[in-house]
């Protein structure tokens, strides 16, 4: 069904979720994606599996050149995090120094909006990397890198759509509340994009990757949902990094 601002799926949500997303340098037309808000949804997996691509194929061409494995998984983790600006790393930081060290709901509020980083963070940060790099690491080992890479970049975005239409926003302003719930269509949209690619990329293994991606999140968001009655824009990007780590693991199982 179509309203004010265009049908359920534009091939201009595309660039938005990509403008949105990461740092790449991708024309989008901003008055467009803000109309559009949260009914581009449906393309965060397009981006997820483009930027697993990326550096999927960084950390091949590393090993082309001689590179150790080693060194290139750190070099395909860096695409990632370069890519995004560290959007996502940053709110897996916050979301542990709120939900970690605040003692009231409007506290931990106040604590993820801080954008200096504190113990919890600094800690859960450091454990995400060195998770992520080690599963990264095994698919090299394995033989395997580019493909599970899509896969799991698809895959790793999903969540992040699922908590917004199921979540209400923790607060009235803010990124999250600022593009709003996604319409039931959409999200069904996302859920299949990621389907596709993953199973495009791992066969029929590609479900087993969407699925412990999905699994991943679950503490977060159950422990987000009770600390501070919903999820913002940290919480989104929380959930991308446990689920990228699920993801991976569960490739990398597959793989050896």
């Amino acid at each position: 069904m179509n309203d004010a601002n265009g049908g359920n799926f534009e091939w201009h949500d595309i660039g938005a979720a990509f403008g949105l997303l990461t740092r790449l340098p991708i024309p989008v037309d901003h008055r467009r994606a803000g109309e559009r808000g949260a009914r581009s949804v449906w393309a965060y997996p397009v981006v997820g599996g483009a930027l697993g691509a990326l550096a999927g194929a960084f950390g091949l061409l590393l090993l082309y050149l001689g590179v150790p494995v080693g060194v290139s998984a750190a070099g395909a983790l860096a695409v990632l995090i370069l890519s995004t600006g560290a959007l996502h790393e940053d709110g897996i930081a916050d979301c542990a120094d709120g939900l970690g060290g605040g003692r009231d709901r409007e506290r931990r509020l106040e604590i993820m909006r801080d954008s200096r980083i504190g113990a919890f963070g600094a800690a859960a940060l450091a454990l995400i990397i060195l998770a992520r790099w080690s599963a990264i690491e095994s698919l090299i080992g394995a033989g395997s890198l580019f493909w599970p890479m899509v896969a799991v970049g698809a895959a790793s975005r999903l969540p992040m759509v699922l908590a917004m239409f199921i979540m209400a926003p923790a607060r009235n302003d803010g990124l999250a509340s600022g593009i709003g719930a996604p319409p039931a269509q959409a999200v069904l949209a996302a859920f299949f994009a990621a389907l596709l690619i993953a199973v495009f990329a791992l066969g029929w293994g590609g479900i087993a990757v969407l699925f412990w991606a999905g699994l991943a999140t679950l503490p977060l968001l159950f422990l987000a949902q009770a600390r501070i009655g919903g999820q913002t824009g940290d919480i989104l990007g929380g959930s991308q990094q446990l689920a990228e780590i699920g993801a991976l693991a569960a490739a990398a199982a597959s793989m050896g």
